[in-house]
């Protein structure tokens, strides 16, 4: 991650310091189970807010940022909760947060799912992984139990697209 702070001049002449925030793309993926009408999510301690919440399986290889997303997307999906997808559909990108940060993800739909092995990191030592009934998780996002904004806009791209 880098942070910077850049000297810029507003349209109307005058002169400010706007804050951004680099760090590597990373991807969003939604695992779903159609024949039993499932979405596997994973629950982790966050850091930042102090917190453990539900989300979609996500993750990037700061590393390794010449490696395309889908390849990143299967083994974070696999890594996290074992899945093996036949099918992954690419659905999307989006921007994290825009006003501050040059971040973006890449949202996938895996589907066909074999369930294997997990291959936790030593920070994902925590990490639960759980398959919910859709309506239970839009439930989960309408009241606030699910408050990860990624899991939110990727679940919302996939359902605008006709794919969910």
């Amino acid at each position: 991650m880098r942070v910077r702070e850049d000297a810029i001049e507003r349209p109307d002449g005058s002169r400010g310091i706007y804050g951004v925030v680099e760090k590597p793309d990373f991807v969003a993926i939604a695992a779903v189970d159609r024949a039993r009408g499932l979405i596997h999510l994973v629950e982790q301690y966050r850091y930042p807010v102090a917190g453990r919440y539900w989300e979609v399986p996500q993750g990037s290889w700061e590393t390794r940022p010449d490696v395309p997303p889908e390849e990143v997307a299967r083994a974070e999906l696999s890594e996290e909760t074992g899945i093996v997808a036949k099918t992954m559909t690419r659905v999307g990108e989006l921007f994290l947060a825009y006003g501050y940060s040059s971040q973006r993800y890449h949202v996938f739909l895996a589907e066909d799912l074999e369930q294997g092995a997990t291959s936790l990191e030593a920070e994902e030592a925590d990490l639960v992984s759980r398959a919910f009934p859709l309506a239970e998780v839009d439930a989960m996002i309408a009241g606030g139990i699910i408050r990860d904004a990624t899991t939110v806009a990727a679940l919302g791209l996939i359902r605008m697209k006709g794919l969910l």
